[in-house]
C-alpha cells in the first residue's frame, strides 16, 4: 500500500528521539508558568507586539526568549515524525487504524474544545487553547500506538 503523504519508516526513531526530551522540558516549562528567560535571541516577525501600551510592528527583526518556542517546534517535528511515519509493514489494516485515529483524535480535541468553550473563562481559556494546538496528534498517537500494540499482541501470524 502506498500512502504518499507518509514518512519513510525510519523517521519515527527520529521522531520520539526529539518528542521524548522536547516533552520533558514542555513538562517542566508549563509547571514553571513558561517564564524560564533562556535562550534571547533575534528573530524576523511577520507580526510582533511589545507590550500592552506599546505599538507593534510588521515585518522586522525583534529580540525575543526563543526558549518555548524552540521546545515547541522541536515538539511538533517530532511528533508529526512519529505520527505520520510508515509502519515497516503498510497494509489496509493500518491504513484503516490510522484513519481511525486521527477521527478519534479529531472527535476528543474538539469536544473538550466545546467542555473549555462552555465551562472556561478569563485568561485560563488562554492556557486551554495553548495546549489545544497539541491534543490532536497527542491522542492520534496514543490511540494509533496503543491500538497497533494491543492488536500485534492479540493477532497471531497469518503465516
Amino acid at each position: 500500500m502506498n500512502i504518499p503523504l507518509l514518512l519513510h519508516h525510519r523517521f519515527k526513531r527520529m521522531g520520539w528521539c526529539l518528542l521524548i526530551p522536547a516533552t520533558i522540558v514542555g513538562i517542566f516549562l508549563a509547571a514553571n508558568g513558561f517564564n524560564k528567560e533562556w535562550l534571547n535571541m533575534h528573530v524576523f516577525a511577520f507580526w510582533y507586539d511589545k507590550g500592552i501600551f506599546s505599538n507593534g510592528g510588521a515585518f522586522d527583526w525583534v529580540e525575543v526568549k526563543a526558549g518555548n518556542t524552540l521546545v515547541a517546534v522541536i515538539w511538533l517535528i517530532g511528533a508529526l515524525m512519529v505520527g505520520f511515519s510508515k509502519e515497516k509493514l503498510e497494509d489496509e489494516f493500518i491504513a484503516n487504524l490510522r484513519l481511525s485515529s486521527l477521527l478519534w483524535s479529531v472527535w476528543i480535541n474538539y469536544l473538550l474544545l466545546l467542555v473549555s468553550y462552555i465551562f472556561i473563562y478569563g485568561f485560563p481559556f488562554l492556557n486551554v487553547m495553548l495546549y489545544n494546538m497539541f491534543t490532536i496528534l497527542i491522542i492520534f498517537i496514543a490511540r494509533f500506538n496503543f491500538i497497533l500494540y494491543r492488536s500485534s499482541k492479540m493477532v497471531p501470524d497469518e503465516k
